[in-house]
């Protein structure tokens, strides 16, 4: 067994036992072993011990159903209502018994509709559209009922595709005419319907067996299994060529630096992949396959040879080809890495104040060869922080969904006395008290913890076990994500091999097990953490968070632990006149009314699910939006920025004297023209995912960023006391 969340976690009797009886079944095939032992995996070792019953079954069959027509836009109500006749008390025995029947004919009825409703739209798309009548259709359908029947379905689309079409109408920048790409975009999803094979439609069946349970367990496939370990270990084996499909081709997004194309030189930006050969095999034909499955082919064992037949990007003549032979090696995934910056700005009385800034995107652990860890790679940041003496400090965990539980208790540590961490309860009811592994404190400081909706599960622990020792400052979205529960991974060979089985084949089951609460002793599980400061932001919504996701696990509490609040008066968090001082600025800030009017339209827009099929309101739409953002950037160029210096520090320059001056006073003047907005900011920019030119990716307009160093600044000025005189603030060496 892989831990996801807890690697020292021990395989639960229960699951042993249930190995051991598993015994004597004789499934008839692989897949049909598979499903019987995630079937009584999820019956004996699910936090909630809920037994594989009707009730379970008609979640069951809601969730495979909604995995594959989310939007409620090609079954319909008569579909549903004959499924739910047929296998909706039935599926749990199905599932026990090793019939995956029920997962192949629900698919393949899934495969009908979707090709008769791609022949109805083709027919749809000759016919003349009225783009002056007063008609609206939803812009979502997840909460809509399924079409009554075919005639009600027939008109859904109707809108649908007249709305698409609309859309095309209205673009600046067509690229074709918009029936040939709408019709292009189903072609496209109905080859995409008919390559899941019936492995894949295993995959989604018993993915939906375990999401009837709870929203985070899952069922992993193999490739998902070998991703899950690429995504924790921040590592994979491959030619470090980041790719996308497009017309058909997989086509070169981008190369990773110091991977094997990149050092290798030929393979460029937008050469588009054909095929792919192992060693000095047959090329394989990749036209029109799947991504994963090219990506699958181009992965291998290190130092194994792969080549590839491309089209170069600047080829005048389409039909050329070159082939480029590459050697597999281990591809480091960098920008997934913590990393810091060292920020100078001014502090409320003019003097310089230096303050240190971590990025953190995850949780990450190398769980199988134990060689890359979160709590280190922070660690080297803060050493070389301090050594530039920072006076205070930001974790930055916006975009961070979280990842090992035993990284987030030791990354907790690094901050902390010892003393409890967070406490987990089993589905038997014991509680466990999780504490700081290390008493050394690797940082004292004032110290801010930025968050947002987006903050879960190991962030959240991270955040909590602060908050609730007075240690650190959450500011942010109202609350985090809201996600309580740990999970372990389970590889499904370890009790199908009993039967004659392989291991790794079968994939794995993501099993919620725990859940874990505040040492204060109330759960994250719905609630999250709650922000001490709060700032406005446009991922601050209800409709994302675990509340929105179904079958969620209910939020308790239990015991407080025993714990000492952080004893240190010199770093009172001094709550009340932070957030005055906040609200203050936040007030008088154009960014943040401009983020706040962009949530006001947002929230309407969520509440009314409505858009309009008429050119006039939409050109008028269109044409309010673009004068907001001229009108905004006219704002932005005649307001005076101050700006800060930053420089980069990452985990290749941890210990080098010259560090990146990535802004400076000056750089935001000139990046005004075409501004970088962050996510959470206005988003009346051109881009907001990518970065400023210097490819820092990193948006030069964050307000968030900047209000937060803000109460930082003002932390510090608190902490240090009326009667202590400011210091000379010196540079790090540039390059």
């Amino acid at each position: 067994m892989k831990p996801l969340f807890r690697p020292s976690l021990a395989l639960p009797a229960v699951l042993l036992a249930f190995a051991v009886a598993a015994q004597p079944l004789k499934a008839k095939s692989d897949a049909e072993q598979v499903a019987v032992s995630v079937g009584r995996l999820l019956e004996e070792g699910h936090y909630t011990h809920q037994r594989l019953d009707d009730e379970v079954s008609k979640k069951f069959l809601r969730t495979y159903v909604e995995l594959l027509d989310f939007s409620h836009l090609f079954f319909t109500q008569q579909d549903i209502d004959n499924m739910t006749a047929k296998y909706g008390t039935s599926l749990d025995d199905d599932v026990l018994l090793g019939n995956l029947k029920p997962a192949y004919e629900i698919y393949d009825l899934y495969t009908k509709r979707v090709d008769a409703r791609v022949a109805k739209i083709k027919e749809v798309l000759k016919e003349p559209v009225d783009f002056k009548n007063d008609a609206t259709i939803e812009l979502s359908r997840q909460k809509s009922p399924w079409p009554k029947d075919d005639a009600d379905a027939d008109t859904v689309w109707r809108g649908r595709i007249a709305s698409e079409l609309l859309q095309e109408h209205l673009s600046e920048h067509p690229i074709e005419p918009g029936p040939q790409l709408i019709a292009r975009r189903y072609d496209r999803l109905s080859r995409t319907v008919h390559e899941q094979d019936r492995e894949e439609q295993v995959k989604l069946f018993l993915d939906a067996l375990a999401q009837a349970y709870d929203p985070h367990s899952e069922y992993l496939s193999k490739a998902d299994l070998k991703n899950f370990s690429i995504n924790m270990g921040l590592s994979l084996v491959g030619i470090g060529a980041m790719l996308r499909s497009e017309d058909g081709y997989a086509k070169i997004e981008s190369l990773v630096p110091g991977g094997p194309a990149q050092t290798d030189g030929r393979l460029k930006v937008g050469d588009r992949i054909t095929a792919v050969a192992q060693g000095n095999s047959e090329f394989n034909d990749v036209r029109d396959m799947r991504l994963d499955k090219v990506v699958e082919q181009i992965r291998g064992k290190k130092g194994t040879r792969v080549r590839l037949l491309v089209i170069p990007s600047d080829a005048a003549d389409p039909s050329k080809r070159k082939t480029v032979e590459l050697v597999r090696d281990e591809i480091k995934l960098k920008d997934q890495e913590a990393r810091a910056d060292i920020i100078i700005k001014k502090d409320a009385n003019g003097d310089p104040v230096k303050l240190g800034w971590i990025t953190l995107p995850s949780f990450y652990a190398d769980m199988d060869k134990h060689q890359k860890s979160t709590t280190k790679d922070v660690l080297a940041l803060l050493k070389r922080l301090k050594k530039e003496n920072i006076t205070g400090l930001v974790v930055d965990l916006r975009r961070n969904g979280g990842g090992s539980l035993e990284e987030a208790i030791a990354l907790t540590g690094l901050f902390l006395k010892s003393g409890p961490i967070v406490q987990t309860k089993g589905s038997n009811g014991n509680i466990v008290v999780s504490s700081d592994p290390d008493p050394g404190i690797a940082y004292a400081g004032p110290l801010v913890v930025l968050t947002s909706r987006q903050s879960a599960s190991a962030s959240e622990i991270f955040a909590a076990a602060l908050q609730d020792y007075g240690r650190a400052l959450i500011v942010g979205d109202k609350s985090t994500f809201g996600k309580g529960t740990v999970q372990t991974i389970l590889e499904i060979g370890r009790f199908t091999s009993l039967l004659g089985n392989r291991s790794q084949e079968d994939g794995a089951l993501k099993l919620t097990i725990q859940k874990f609460y505040r040492i204060a002793g109330g759960s994250t599980q719905l609630h999250g953490v709650t922000s001490d400061i709060v700032l406005p932001s446009l991922s601050d919504l209800p409709e994302f968070g675990e509340g929105a996701l179904k079958n969620c696990l209910p939020y308790d509490e239990v015991p407080k632990a025993k714990y000492t609040k952080w004893s240190d008066s010199s770093h009172q968090l001094f709550v009340d006149e932070l957030k005055r001082r906040s609200e203050t600025r936040v007030q008088a800030d154009p960014e943040f009314r401009y983020v706040i009017e962009d949530m006001g339209r947002l929230r309407q827009r969520l509440d009314e699910n409505r858009i309009s099929l008429n050119e006039d309101v939409r050109r008028t739409e269109l044409n309010e939006d673009k004068s907001r953002k001229e009108a905004r950037s006219k704002e932005r160029l005649a307001r005076q920025v101050e700006d800060v210096k930053i420089y980069r520090l990452t985990l290749d320059t941890v210990d080098k004297p010259n560090l990146q001056l990535i802004m400076f006073p000056g750089k935001t003047a000139a990046n005004k023209k075409n501004p970088k907005v962050a996510p959470e900011a206005a988003t009346d920019a051109d881009s907001d995912s990518t970065g400023a030119d210097d490819g820092t990716k990193d948006p030069a307009i964050d307000p968030e960023r900047d209000e937060t160093l803000n109460i930082l600044g003002d932390l510090v000025d608190l902490s240090r006391g009326p009667t202590t005189a400011s210091t000379t603030t010196t540079a790090p060496t540039a390059h």
